[in-house]
């Protein structure tokens, strides 16, 4: 959430199997985003970029500039799921639009990328209210959803429970979403707000899950050492528990 280069690939250094790439809740246009891409490309990590919307032209440019796996937010129904892969998917599953030339087919000179992309294109679809969770069998069963994603911040707040990811009645359904995904087969991920809570959610079930944001983790970091420094230990402490 950096929207930088620089603590993008630092964060890629550290260990984790992938980095998420936010666009929706950061100013990241297409041409920051392709220099994060490239920054995470030279780590370990794999990057994920969520996307700002579930829209065809953002998909489009997106995976122009080198993205392979997209996570798109909000996603209600099963109709809309279908409109994510759609946008994601060369004809004659989907309708992106065909550029031979750019980062993706890394400048034409993977020859064979326009035959290879819809297989090598992964798309995750982010379920962030009760209703999309109630709908999680339909959304699922879309052929091109590889994986789903819950939303704890946005579920949270749908639930009337804004900010509080550790509300009993947010964890049931949490873990509702991650049972019904085992019964499916279907990977499902989330984000959790600390090692604590995302240890918790694997052990739901969940398939993968991120942790927090490298401007959490440094601003978290700064709090603990200035508080030990001025010797108030509770003065650290903070309130926020989203996932962000």
């Amino acid at each position: 959430m950096s929207a930088a280069p620089g603590p993008s690939e630092a964060i890629g250094h550290a260990g984790f199997d992938f980095v998420v790439v936010d666009m929706e809740h950061v100013p990241v246009d297409v041409p920051q985003l392709t220099d994060i891409l490239r920054a995470v490309g030279c780590t370990p990590a794999v990057p994920v970029v969520r996307m700002a919307w579930n829209d065809l032209v953002i998909t489009k440019r997106v995976l122009d500039a080198g993205a392979a796996t997209i996570m798109v937010p909000f996603v209600q129904t099963a109709d809309e799921a279908r409109a994510a892969v759609a946008a994601a998917k060369y004809p004659p599953l989907g309708h992106r639009g065909v550029a031979a030339i750019q980062r993706g087919s890394r400048y034409g000179a993977a020859p064979d990328y326009l035959k290879r992309a819809n297989d090598e294109t992964f798309v995750i679809v982010q379920l962030e209210t009760p209703e999309a969770v109630e709908r999680l069998t339909d959304i699922a069963s879309v052929p091109g959803v590889d994986a789903l994603f819950i939303g704890p911040g946005d579920l949270s707040a749908a639930m009337g429970h804004i900010g509080d990811l550790g509300h009993p009645e947010v964890q049931a359904l949490i873990q509702s979403a991650a049972d019904q995904a085992d019964r499916l087969g279907k990977p499902i991920g989330i984000v959790g707000p600390n090692p604590q809570m995302v240890s918790a959610f694997l052990d739901y079930g969940y398939s993968f899950s991120a942790m927090a944001s490298d401007i959490a983790m440094m601003t978290g970091r700064a709090r603990d050492w200035l508080a030990d420094l001025r010797g108030d230990g509770n003065a650290a402490t903070s309130t926020v528990t989203s996932a962000y």
